[in-house]
């Protein structure tokens, strides 16, 4: 991964860690209630999920990359589908402005197993790795210093997204919980989303 694509991949794995969703709202939830410091936690064991996704996106991708090339090709064609199909249904979405974030425990390690769970409950988050890393990756020639590299990135880029969620919770929850402010936030990731499938689908 050059310099350019890896902080490429920063910068949008960041955009996504700060979309509305599930783990977003309970970091809001819990910053509001306990103080950011509270959050770092929690928001620790959402990452972690995401970096097992992206680990096993990574092997299973560069397995197929290096024994079935016609079949990788198919699945680059699939995910730029994928995320050109996830991008305008992001983009079209009505906010969802009543979204629950379950009460967290005060202890630390229940906070982590709660976050981890909240991100690994949506399966959802293989297939968007899978999409989406063919577009900074040459899965041919992936090593394990590459996925260490990903997976360093994504940790420094979710963590400082929702710790900066954490703490800037009370200016953000009054915005966030704004339909033209979430609507405005789900159409640029949404076109950000389809920007990255039309780009993998034009990659050779």
């Amino acid at each position: 991964m050059s310099f350019e694509s890896a902080l490429t991949f920063f910068i949008a794995i960041f955009i996504f860690g700060i979309t509305p969703g599930p783990g977003v709202f309970a970091i809001l939830a819990k910053s509001i209630i306990e103080g950011p410091r509270r959050c770092i936690m929690l928001a620790l064991g959402m990452t972690i999920s995401d970096i097992v996704y992206l680990t096993l996106a990574c092997l299973g991708l560069a397995a197929i990359a290096e024994h079935w090339g016609g079949l990788f090709t198919l699945i680059r064609w699939l995910g730029a589908a994928y995320l050109i199909w996830l991008g305008l249904k992001l983009f079209t979405s009505k906010p969802d402005l009543k979204t629950s974030a379950p009460m967290v425990n005060k202890r630390s390690s229940l906070e982590f197993v709660q976050g981890f769970l909240i991100s690994a409950s949506n399966p959802k988050v293989i297939l968007f790795y899978m999409a989406f890393l063919p577009t900074f990756m040459d899965l041919t020639v992936l090593n394990s210093g590459d996925i260490a590299l990903a997976a360093t990135l994504t940790l420094f880029a979710l963590m400082l997204g929702l710790m900066l969620i954490a703490f800037c919770a009370h200016w953000a929850s009054a915005r966030l919980r704004s339909k033209q402010a979430a609507k405005r936030l789900n159409q640029s990731a949404g076109v950000i989303m389809m920007g990255a499938g039309v780009y993998l689908a034009a990659r050779n």
